[in-house]
């Protein structure tokens, strides 16, 4: 079995010319495009377009409701915290008046000692 041979400079560079050439070839054999298909397919991208374009409007408009529906379910919240802040502080006041009755029955069982 012969032995691998590295190709000099000099080959390479022709093979690599050749390459090239043929590749230049394939593309100038390539039949032209039509003028009918190209104008099909520019319509065809400005209705992907469109759509695409409409796509994100709703999106965008789903996403502001989203958003004005969360702001709206934030202040009902708030709303309905201030309410029952003010029932939270009656009941602090009667926790304040229970603790105070505590007290003063602790002292006055102090008192009897």
């Amino acid at each position: 079995m012969a032995g691998y041979k590295d190709l000099d400079f000099n080959q390479r560079r022709a093979a690599s010319q050749q390459a090239r050439e043929q590749a230049l070839a394939q593309l100038k054999a390539r039949p032209p495009v039509d003028e009918a298909e190209q104008a099909r397919r520019r319509a065809a991208a400005k209705a992907r377009d469109a759509a695409q374009d409409e796509k994100r409007a709703a999106r965008k408009e789903a996403l502001q409701e989203e958003e004005t529906a969360r702001a709206e379910q934030a202040r009902a919240a708030e709303e309905s915290a201030a309410r029952s802040a003010g029932a939270a502080q009656l009941t602090e006041e009667q926790r304040k008046a229970g603790r105070d009755a505590k007290y003063a029955a602790r002292k006055k069982n102090k008192a009897k000692r």
